[in-house]
């Protein structure tokens, strides 16, 4: 007897099934961006710099603020610390779903300092990160509905999740989740330990949202690997079958890469940018609200760029409204 899938139940009721899920697991901290430095200046010296932001950050915390000014309503999953920072924290997330698990330490807190021509430099202190637990994680991710995404970022910098990485994606595969996957990059360097340790995270991965040179690294861990086109090759193949690799190059659009075939994206560079910080995680979100709407590989390219490029050349950022942003998720002509 052939049995009804739930779908086709509610399809048959008349009842429409539940639009899927959006939820964002990872670093919540508070951020503080200064601008512009031209050079290092002398130790002990005092330094005036023009602009100033203090804002929440951390990967997780700027996917979910991306998400708000596209107008979706993601949730996000977390930790904060047990200071006055915190509640000013939460504050800035208002109209987001948070789950924030309060540990008895000070608020992780980011510096970062901009440089002429874009590099960037980042003091961060160790803080709550230490001690977000999966039990807190798996006991505040809500049931899957059908086509849901879960969004995982910066694992090297939360050491609790790190220590069974692996088996929480594995877990949040099982619930039904398609498992997206921002690594970072490792404070230790990639040793032969980071390599195969990640190794066991890519094979849970519907979704690999890496940088060119989190890629080129990611491919090295045997032996030196010659050119992107062979490095994606090589990430593509830890991947479970279907999965899509997406390689952010910057200014210079995306790469896509499912089933042994490329697509790139070139999209249009943003103009006067100060501030960098979040380009990624911005791309990140856009991508995945577009998959979770069924956009193709290439639309779906496109929303992230086009997201990225909206966002960044915004400052402070604390002045995009909720929902501004919407109209990078609509099919361009």
């Amino acid at each position: 007897m052939k049995l009804d899938s739930p779908q086709s139940r509610l399809a048959q009721s008349g009842l429409e099934p539940a639009p899927p899920r959006f939820s964002i697991v990872g670093d919540v901290s508070v951020d503080l961006v200064l601008g512009t430095l031209d050079g290092w200046p002398k130790i002990g010296t005092e330094q005036l710099l023009p602009r100033s932001e203090l804002r929440a950050g951390g990967s997780a915390a700027n996917s979910a603020l991306a998400a708000r000014h596209l107008g979706l309503s993601p949730h996000l999953i977390g930790a904060i610390g047990e200071d006055d920072l915190a509640q000013w924290l939460l504050l800035q997330l208002t109209g987001i779903r948070v789950d924030l698990q309060t540990c008895a330490s000070d608020t992780t807190m980011s510096v970062g300092l901009l440089h002429t021509g874009g590099e960037r430099t980042f003091f961060t202190s160790y803080g709550h990160l230490q001690h977000l637990s999966p039990d807190f994680v798996l006991r505040h991710l809500p049931p899957a509905t059908p086509g849901s995404v879960v969004l995982f970022t910066a694992p090297f910098l939360l050491p609790g999740l790190r220590a069974d990485f692996a088996g929480l994606l594995a877990e949040a595969s099982r619930q039904g989740y398609q498992v997206a996957l921002d690594t970072g990059w490792p404070p230790e360097g990639w040793t032969p330990q980071v390599h195969s340790e990640v190794e066991s995270w890519l094979a849970q991965c519907d979704h690999l949202l890496v940088n060119e040179l989190e890629t080129m690294s990611l491919a090295s861990g045997q032996d030196e690997c010659h050119g992107l086109e062979q490095a994606v090759q090589r990430v593509a193949a830890l991947l479970k079958p279907g999965a899509h690799l997406i390689v952010k190059l910057g200014a210079a659009g995306a790469l896509g890469h499912v089933d042994g075939r490329s697509l790139r994206y070139a999209g249009e560079a943003a103009l006067d940018i100060f501030d960098t910080v979040g380009a990624g995680d911005s791309f990140n979100t856009g991508y995945l609200a577009a998959r979770l709407n069924r956009a193709s590989l290439a639309d779906a390219l496109a929303a992230g760029c086009r997201t990225a490029a909206a966002i960044l050349p915004r400052f402070p950022r604390k002045r995009i409204a909720a929902g501004e942003l919407a109209h990078c998720l609509l099919p361009q002509t």
